[in-house]
């Protein structure tokens, strides 16, 4: 009987939003309550600086969102209202710190191990072959013409 009192008391057609909408209002109430369960000192120091910086403009932007929302329900266009520039400077620095992290996941390049690995991958072993003569050819020519000293025997 109580359900037919709900549906009458609003349109049939949004009845699947407002459901919607009452999960959504109860899981961020579960998740606030479990933020607000531990000190706020306590939780900070145990988070590295960018990690910080994500929760303070998680919390900014969420706090931001909901006076959104309360604006719609009082009849206020938010997008008039200064709450709009408010989100969108979160927005940008959510994307700086975003870039931040995604430079961090960046794979950096070991320019020696880049080397070797290209110099193996275009390895010719004739190429290696007339390298070695050359280098024969310039030692043998580069060589005095006087006798090299033998090494005292030892004993």
């Amino acid at each position: 009987m109580s359900a037919d009192m709900r549906t009458e008391d609003y349109p049939e057609e949004i009845d699947e939003q407002l459901t919607g909408f009452d999960s959504s209002v109860s899981s961020i109430k579960t998740m606030l309550e479990q933020l607000m369960a531990m000190p706020r000192n306590d939780l900070l120091q145990q988070l590295d600086p960018l990690d910080r910086a994500k929760l303070d403009l998680m919390s900014a932007y969420t706090l931001n969102s909901l006076f959104w929302m309360y604006l719609v329900t009082q009849g206020v266009n938010p997008r008039e209202h200064g709450i709009k520039q408010e989100l969108e400077r979160i927005r940008t620095y959510m994307n700086r710190v975003k870039e931040i992290t995604d430079k961090k996941k960046a794979s950096r390049l070991d320019k020696g191990a880049a080397t070797r690995f290209l110099r193996n991958a275009l390895y010719d072993p004739a190429e290696k072959d007339s390298k070695k003569k050359a280098v024969s050819k310039k030692t043998a020519d580069a060589a005095p013409d006087t006798p090299q000293m033998k090494r005292p025997k030892r004993s």
